[in-house]
This record gives structure tokens, C-alpha cells and sequence, in this order.
């Protein structure tokens, strides 16, 4: 855990247009974190953009957090940039499903471990109009690492085919469904909820252990299937529907001893023969039919393995899998190898994000970083290459973790968005949080990525993505890894100089009407 004196620098705190701004402290040697206690927390509301003007967002290194300014939009000038975005909508690529984050036992322990008002606090910051909108959550289908002990359902009596003692846990009833429904209340759209199993009960498996190398017993497989289908009776009777199931987090770890914690392998013949004959079935002719199938959930560089060669082994397959899930952790590896391999060979068939966080890997000896903003840029340049290439979403893992970056079983101490510092009664909001609302505050479901064409220096360090939503607007989020730069962006006729602050992130919002532009065709 990071050993770090917090200098607090700004303590002035004021309110303007209706909205509260961070509470910065100062984290030496990195960016600050904006502190939420029981009387005080940070927020903000999106702006429409008016007819011949933009609203832009930026946050940055230096420490601004979702600063606001306006600026014009009209008819180009003839003065150039030497950085130059040009968006073209008639162009059209994926339509979102949305952002958010995931609901573990961790995150909702920690929830609960603070005042009720602060509770509050952590709920609206991540799902209200004040906040960063999230739309999407991921619950794990019973433990994982992020558990205070390794668990499953109907764990007694062994061999029970039936699962006659399937039950949910007191982390269900007591920790994670009642966050899950307070997200519910404050959120300003639907939530669509992805369910995952880590490990299914140890006496389903060929060994007899949470973690390390195991597969399902074959005589286990409808069992299995069955067990998936409980959870969505179990929670649907809280009121919480499940929009989306993956076929086993990371099975990669169970095939060669890669995690400690929660896991169970899978051969690509075998997941398949499942899925065909066990879990499609049974969620097809159930009452969730339309419960979105998601198979992978696994890192990048394992797309083609879940999903191709599988489908190879097993055609079928395909009439039940809506979708493949991607983790965080390889994302290194050339996106377009890997994720055209599904786009261009099967185009109805969508990948999510499904999991991310920093600090996982086992020589970062500093799992939570406060104020890190390298973290944050991140989180920023991975999101934006995965909507690049056409994914529909990104669901951060936890939602919120305690200093040391846990609880977790198994010492698997990771960073999250935000802290929760359960001592002081206050949270810390990371860089990596509004890393994330830049994308989930201002792209809703619905949105459709559009072309962009980019002319500027090789020096110019932007990363950029742009998208048209059902608001009648473009946003453009631009990843300025350089110094400040004035950069133009044009859309037919129209342009916006906009100035963009040193290693800042900044959303741009314009007004969109499809009779003001002149495209020149």
C-alpha cells in the first residue's frame, strides 16, 4: 500500500451554476483526488450546446476536473490550424450500450462502510444527472477474489444435480443488492446488468479447489446451466433483471494455473458443446429468452480462441452467442488483428469491455495510487482505441475499494476510480473517475460512432473518437497527451477552434442538425 503524506492545497469550496466543485488534495509527485465526505461532494451537470456554440469538458494532469467552456461553431474561416479534426456523420459505425462499473462483494462492503450520506454521495457520483451517468453494471454470480473468503452457491449437499440449497449469500442480500438497486434509483437511464460465475461450487469441478487448474465435470454441464438460470430467478425476484450472462470469467486461468483466486478452464470444443447443449437451451426456453449471451470474457489477445476457433469446433454455437467479452489486461496487443476477426466475419455479433482496473499486475508493488494520472490517460487512450474498433461499451471493475485496494482473499490488491477511506468517513475520487465520465457522461446509449479524419502533425500526441447521440449532438473526445494546442474541428461547413490544456482529456459537445451542413455533395 502506498505510504504517502496527502497535502491538502485547496480547501476553498464554493458552488457555481448549481454545481459543486472537487475538493482537490494535492497527492506529491502526481495529479490531485477530489474528496467526498458526508457534508461535501463533488459534481456536475452537462450543458446542452446552443445552436452556434459548443460546450467542451476538460480534465488534466494539472488538475482541472470536467471544466467547462463555451466557444463558437459556425461557418469555417479562412484562417488555418495545424491540427485538424474532421467529422463526417453520413459515416456510421457501432451504436453503444453504455459504461459503467462492477458490483462486487469488495466495492459494496466498502459502500456500506460509510455513513448513509456519504453512501449517497458514492451512488450519485457514479449513476445521477449530477454524475457520470453510468448505464451499465457487472455482478459477480456468487464470489470472487474480491470476496472476503472464496464461496459459491449451493455448495451443500455435494452431487446435488438439482440444486436443491441454491440460495443467495448475506454479500447478496446485505452488501451487493441493496447498491444495486440504489444505483437503480438515481440512475438516469436503465441499468443493464452483466452477470459473471468465477467458480461454480467445488464439487461440480475436476478439482477440488477454488483457484489454480480446474474444468467443469462433465456430468455437471446442465448443472451447470441450471445454475446460471437460478441466479437469474434469484435476483429477478429482488427486481433486478439481468440483461447480460458470460459463459465464465477469464476461463483462460483455469487451463494453466494462471490466478489463485476463483476461476475453472474450459477447452474452446468444450465451452461450445455447452453452450449448444446446455446453457443456450436453457436460457432460450426459459422466461429470460432474451438475455444476452456473452461468451470470451477473457483478455484481448483470446478473442479469436473463444470465438472463431470455437465457432469452428462448434457452428452451432453461433445461433445462441450474441457477444464476446474483452478484459483490460493485454490490451498491448494490435487491436485490429484481434477484434476484426470477429467485425468482419460476423458483423452482428457485438464485443463489450466487460472488465479493467490498474495496479493488477504482480511487480506493481503499489497497487492504489492516489492521484495518478498516468493511470487515468490509461483508461483514456483503452477506451478509446476499443470504441475504435467497434465495441458497444466498457464496465470497469470495481466500483470502489478500501486504501489497500481490497478486501480481497487472496492479496490480488488492485486501484479503483475511487477510495474509500473508511477511517476518515471521506472517499477519493481518482483521475481514472473522470477518465470514465468523459466517455459515459456524454456518449449515451444510443450513440453511433461516425468518421473522423485527422490532419495534423505526427507531434501533435491526440487521440481522439467521435460519436452522434440521440441528443441532436456530436461529442468528440480528444486525448491530449502533448502541450496545450489549439486544434480545429470541422463538420461540413461548420468549425470550432477549440483550445485543449496540456496531458488533458476533453469532451466537446456540438449541436447537430443534418440540414445545417453542407457536405459538398
Amino acid at each position: 500500500m502506498m505510504k504517502i503524506k496527502l497535502l491538502l492545497f485547496i480547501t476553498i469550496i464554493y458552488k457555481a451554476h448549481g454545481e459543486n466543485k472537487c475538493a482537490a488534495r494535492e497527492i506529491p509527485n502526481e495529479s490531485v483526488v477530489c474528496v467526498c465526505n458526508s457534508t461535501y461532494c463533488d459534481d456536475f451537470v452537462r450543458e446542452p450546446p446552443k445552436r452556434n456554440a459548443y460546450v467542451a469538458y476538460t480534465s488534466s494532469k494539472s488538475g482541472l476536473r470536467f471544466v467547462k467552456t463555451e466557444g463558437h461553431w459556425g461557418k469555417q474561416g479562412k484562417e488555418k490550424c495545424s491540427t485538424s479534426l474532421t467529422l463526417d456523420p453520413t459515416i456510421k459505425y457501432q451504436r453503444v450500450e453504455g459504461f459503467g462499473g462492477a458490483v462486487t462483494d469488495a466495492a459494496s462492503i466498502n459502500w456500506k462502510s460509510m455513513p448513509e450520506e456519504l453512501q449517497k454521495h458514492l451512488i450519485r457520483s457514479y449513476f445521477s444527472k449530477y454524475g457520470l451517468e453510468y448505464n451499465m453494471m457487472r455482478v459477480p454470480i456468487g464470489g470472487t477474489d474480491f470476496s472476503t473468503h472464496p464461496y459459491a452457491y449451493n455448495e451443500l449437499p455435494e452431487n446435488d444435480t438439482l440444486l436443491t440449497n441454491y440460495t443467495l449469500t448475506i454479500e447478496d442480500r446485505k452488501y451487493k443488492i441493496p447498491m444495486i438497486k440504489a444505483a437503480m434509483q438515481e440512475a438516469t437511464s436503465p441499468i443493464h446488468l452483466v452477470a459473471t460465475t468465477w467458480s461454480p461450487p467445488l464439487w461440480m469441478k475436476t478439482v477440488d479447489t477454488y483457484g489454480g487448474y480446474s474444468q467443469l465435470k462433465k456430468k455437471y454441464y446442465q448443472t451447470y446451466a441450471d445454475y446460471h438460470l437460478k441466479f437469474l430467478q434469484h435476483y429477478n425476484k429482488y427486481g433486478i433483471p439481468i440483461w447480460g450472462m458470460t459463459t465464465t470469467n477469464e476461463p483462460i486461468n483455469g487451463m494453466f494455473s494462471f490466478a489463485k483466486f476463483n476461476s475453472m478452464g474450459w477447452t474452446v470444443k468444450n465451452m461450445g458443446h455447452w453452450i449448444v447443449d446446455n446453457l443456450g437451451p436453457t436460457i432460450r426456453n426459459s422466461t429470460f429468452k432474451d438475455l444476452k449471451i456473452i461468451t470470451g470474457d477473457d483478455q484481448r489477445i483470446t478473442v479469436p480462441y473463444w470465438f472463431n476457433i470455437m465457432l469452428r469446433e462448434t457452428p452451432n454455437a453461433l445461433d445462441y452467442i450474441d457477444g464476446i467479452g474483452v478484459h483490460y489486461y493485454t490490451d498491448q496487443f494490435v487491436p485490429a488483428v484481434i477484434f476484426e476477426t470477429v467485425t468482419k466475419t460476423y458483423p452482428n455479433k457485438f464485443i463489450i469491455g466487460t472488465e479493467a482496473c490498474e495496479g493488477s499486475f504482480p511487480w506493481q508493488k503499489e497497487k492504489v495510487i492516489l492521484g495518478s494520472w498516468k493511470r487515468a490517460q490509461r483508461y483514456i487512450d483503452d477506451i478509446i482505441q476499443d470504441l475504435s474498433y467497434n465495441l458497444i461499451g466498457w464496465i470497469d471493475w470495481n466500483l470502489c475499494l478500501d486504501m489497500r485496494g481490497g478486501p480481497n482473499w487472496a492479496n490480488n490488491f488492485v486501484d479503483s476510480p475511487i477510495i474509500v477511506n473508511a477511517k476518515s468517513q471521506e472517499f477519493y475520487k481518482q483521475p481514472m473517475f473522470y477518465a470514465m465520465g468523459h466517455f459515459s457522461k456524454f456518449i449515451p446509449r444510443g450513440s453511433v460512432r461516425i468518421e473522423v479524419e485527422k490532419s495534423f502533425t505526427i507531434f501533435s500526441h491526440l487521440n481522439y473518437v467521435a460519436f452522434l447521440t440521440p441528443r441532436d449532438t456530436i461529442v468528440v473526445v480528444v486525448h491530449n497527451k502533448g502541450k496545450k494546442q489549439t486544434i480545429s474541428v470541422k463538420c461540413g461547413s461548420m468549425e470550432a477552434r477549440v483550445d485543449l490544456e496540456e496531458e488533458a482529456v476533453t469532451t466537446l459537445e456540438l449541436p447537430y442538425e443534418n440540414n445545417e451542413f453542407d457536405f459538398g455533395k
